[in-house]
Parts: structure tokens; C-alpha cells; sequence
């Protein structure tokens, strides 16, 4: 006699894939719509950071512009209304448009011979820690500057001391700050050095140069020799 199949298990069976394919269809749904949803969201998502680069850039150039006719009406002797300009770029989130205004509001106070005033101002772009660097040694050596003649030398060098490198694209201006703070303290070996490294540094301007010679010659340095000595090798 042939055995009957076992309807139980054959059914059992059955009900376990129908239930697995409701449950994948189910799941489909479900985590098919949610893929659908993150799909939507990272593409408002990229839409959104367009967006925002487009009016950072649109923002940047109106700054821009803002700035080259604040020079202009520097340049024209029309202060009054290159210090309004300058005053709203002054706040400006971009930093680099926002250290230039700042600058060039201490340079319309060093006019008025506002010391002060300027070195402030320098002293806000020096310590802004969103600015780069280079701009914001040259503030801080600007800042040195406007103050020198009530600071004391050491106050000067411990300043300085780090933009006073070969390499820096301000070391002939902080250099020399620092060469004549060593001077003030009669520490002319120091400042002799100092000096001689400044005339033969290439990337220093001209009349910089040249008083660096002369001050390196009247301490001992030879800059001149040790300078030709160079080019020749």
C-alpha cells in the first residue's frame, strides 16, 4: 500500500513560505520607502549646500566689491565715506575681507596719528584665530609697531620672536623691530646677527635692505661681503 503524503508538513510548509514572503514584502515596503526618504533627504541635502556655496560666493564678491570702493574712496580722499564701508565690512563673516577692513580702519587712524586706536585695531586681526596666519603676523607685527615706542624691549621680542624667522614672509619688518629692541638692551652681538641676516635675505624689500646693511656694518657684520659670498656660490 502506498503511503500518503504528509498533508500536515506539506502545509506546514506552505504556510512558512507564504509568511516569509509576506514578511519580504512587507520589509520591502518598509525599508524601500525609508531608502526612497534618505535618497530624497541627501538630495535637498546637496540642493541645500548649493545653495549656500552659491550665496557665500554671491556674498564673498559683494564684499569684494564693497572693499575695492572703500580703497577708492581712500585713494580719493572721500573718508568719510570709506570709513561706512569699511565699518560694515568690518563685521563681515568672511575673514579675510573682515581683517582687510579692520587694517585699513588702524591705517585711517595712524593718518589722524591715533597710535592707539590702530594698534587696537591691528591687535583685533592679530588675535582672530578664523584669520590666516600671514595675515595675521603681519597685523601683530603692524600692531608692535604702532606701540614700539611704549613697550619695553623684551615685551618687543617675545612678541616677535617667531615671525623674526628666515622663511616668514614678514621677517624683515619683524626683524628689524626685534634688531633694535636687542640694541635697547645693549645686546649688540644679538642685534649685529640679526641684521646681517635681514641684508641678505632676498624676499626683504630694498630700503629695508639697505639699512640693514648699514646698521650690520657699523655692529661688526660684514653683510655685503657675506652676501656677494652667496651669490657667487
Amino acid at each position: 500500500m502506498a503511503v500518503p503524503p504528509n498533508t500536515d508538513a506539506a502545509f506546514l510548509r506552505e504556510v512558512d513560505e507564504e509568511l516569509r514572503r509576506d514578511q519580504v514584502a512587507k520589509a520591502a515596503k518598509r525599508y524601500g520607502i525609508a531608502a526612497i526618504a534618505l535618497v530624497v533627504l541627501a538630495l535637498l541635502g546637496f540642493g541645500g549646500w548649493l545653495l549656500w556655496q552659491s550665496h557665500e560666493q554671491s556674498v564673498a564678491g559683494e564684499q569684494g566689491e564693497a572693499l575695492s570702493k572703500a580703497y577708492e574712496d581712500m585713494g580719493s580722499n572721500r573718508i568719510d565715506s570709506a570709513r561706512a564701508k569699511l565699518t560694515t565690512l568690518a563685521a563681515s563673516n568672511i575673514g579675510g575681507y573682515r581683517a582687510l577692513a579692520l587694517m585699513s580702519q588702524a591705517d585711517l587712524l595712524l593718518q589722524k596719528q591715533d597710535l592707539r586706536g590702530a594698534a587696537a585695531k591691528f591687535a583685533q586681526v592679530a588675535s582672530d584665530g578664523s584669520i590666516g596666519q600671514p595675515l595675521r603676523d603681519l597685523a601683530l607685527v603692524r600692531q608692535t609697531t604702532a606701540e614700539f615706542d611704549s613697550l619695553k624691549p623684551d615685551v618687543v621680542i617675545a612678541r616677535l620672536r617667531g615671525i623674526a624667522v628666515k622663511g616668514n614672509p614678514w621677517f624683515g619688518n619683524a626683524g628689524e623691530l626685534v634688531a633694535i629692541s636687542y640694541l635697547r638692551q645693549n645686546r649688540r652681538d644679538l642685534a649685529g646677527v640679526l641684521y646681517g641676516q635681514i641684508a641678505r635675505d632676498p624676499n626683504t624689500e630694498e630700503t629695508l635692505r639697505q639699512r640693514a646693511v648699514q646698521m650690520a656694518g657699523v655692529l661688526g657684520v660684514d653683510a655685503v661681503t657675506e652676501a656677494k659670498e652667496q651669490k657667487s656660490q
